[in-house]
């Protein structure tokens, strides 16, 4: 499947169950990126919204990219009516943002650049970029071993999803963010962002990943059935485990 496409079907999941970003992953950027209030930032693979949304609210200028049509309308529709005139969506892919030569202060890429051609994007955003301004790439990078519920849920992909091993960012090494960055140059901080989820939490957030059984198909109940068995097991309260290492790598490129 086209990974410009791959998610239209699980827009409404993504946004409803997709994790946020802790506060001090942003403190940590802002610092880093030398950005202030005013500044002007491309979020490429913006997807629907969910670091642009952040971004606004740093009072910064936001040029959020997105391929995807379905994605895209989703990220408008939550922007904030007093924030729109910081906004400007662009349907446009990494590759090729259609932004302006040294336009931005900054490129941000949250829990995207995976599906990038890397050197394609690495070009695309120098081009981009004032002579100062940096490349972040951010993932929330869920524990898978953490815990008896995480190791579980893990092999549930595995059993469930065929593609799951090829379209992960956990795929990406060392040697991918040397290649990517100039002189091989970046700093990489991370920190902790913790998630007890509902049932309907975690059958939602595992629908909005585009590699498990798509929903109205017969493997999506199955995958459904086991995901409440073994929610079952391990429920706390009503409630489950889902932790995350909310993870920065920035540089320039």
């Amino acid at each position: 499947m086209d990974s410009k496409t791959r998610f239209s079907n699980r827009v409404q999941d993504y946004v409803k169950f997709r994790p946020s970003y802790p506060p001090a992953l942003i403190e940590a950027w802002l610092r880093l990126a030398g950005v202030k209030a005013g500044d002007r930032v491309a979020d490429v693979g913006a997807g629907t919204g969910i670091f642009t949304r952040l971004l606004l609210e740093q009072g910064l200028e936001v040029l959020a990219v997105e391929p995807n049509d379905d994605m895209r309308l989703a990220a408008e529709q939550a922007v904030s009516p007093l924030q729109l005139d910081r906004f400007r969506s662009v349907a446009a892919s990494a590759e090729e943002t259609t932004i302006g030569d040294a336009e931005v202060d900054a490129v941000v890429s949250a829990q995207a650049f995976h599906w990038f051609d890397p050197a394609l994007a690495r070009a695309e955003f120098a081009r981009i970029l004032k002579p100062s301004g940096t490349v972040a790439l951010i993932w929330n990078t869920r524990d898978a071993s953490g815990n008896r519920f995480a190791v579980e849920y893990e092999a549930l992909l595995h059993a469930f999803s065929p593609d799951y091993e090829n379209v992960g960012h956990r795929r990406l090494t060392p040697g991918d963010f040397e290649a990517f960055f100039a002189n091989g140059a970046y700093e990489r901080v991370a920190y902790v962002n913790e998630q007890w989820i509902s049932l309907p939490e975690l059958i939602g957030r595992a629908s909005s990943s585009s590699y498990t059984p798509a929903s109205g198909t017969e493997a999506h109940v199955l995958f459904t059935q086991a995901l409440t068995t073994l929610f079952t097991t391990h429920e706390q309260q009503g409630r489950v485990p889902f932790h995350y290492l909310a993870e920065l790598y920035i540089g320039r490129v």
